[in-house]
């Protein structure tokens, strides 16, 4: 069970998460139509919310999963071309590969099927969005960790 805090130190843990995906999708408006190609990603951000220090949302396994989803997903969608043939496809691989590397990271299912599907230029731009991502990993970490620093300790629990 992961540790709670107060609700106004919960609400700015999940405003940080909440209003870096809003940039992100305010971003891919402006330069591309790709909406649902990120919906993992905000998936992503809310399990890091969530529990940041649960091995699911480390950064090498967010990375490796979701990395390797995308380019599973692409790399289906040229071999076969867009459908749910691909999707299948593209999911089952990426699954496979999440759990012989054991970097299970569920959103990054989303990602291969979405990139299963889609026929656009969005995988450098899903890319940037991943980098975001991974610089709110590190300062959600840091934002826990200052406020564990800052919690006073429970004398009772020492005796």
């Amino acid at each position: 069970m992961r540790k709670r805090f107060n609700l106004k130190t919960e609400i700015s843990l999940a405003l940080f998460p909440t209003l870096t995906m809003a940039v992100v999708l305010f971003l891919l408006e402006a330069y591309s139509q790709q909406h649902l190609l990120f919906a993992s990603l905000a998936s992503s951000a809310f399990l890091i919310y969530l529990d940041p220090h649960l091995p699911t949302n480390s950064i090498y396994t967010l990375v490796m999963a979701q990395v390797s989803a995308a380019l599973i997903g692409y790399g289906v969608l040229k071999l076969i071309g867009p459908g749910y043939t691909s999707a299948l496809l593209a999911m089952i691989v990426s699954i496979t590969f999440m759990v012989l590397l054991n970097v299970m990271h569920p959103p990054a299912v989303s990602t291969a099927l979405s990139f299963a599907f889609v026929t656009g230029h969005a995988l450098p731009l899903f890319m940037i969005a991943l980098g975001i991502l991974i610089v709110l990993i590190v300062v959600q970490k840091f934002s826990v960790w200052l406020i564990n620093r800052n919690v006073p300790k429970d004398p009772i629990s020492k005796l």
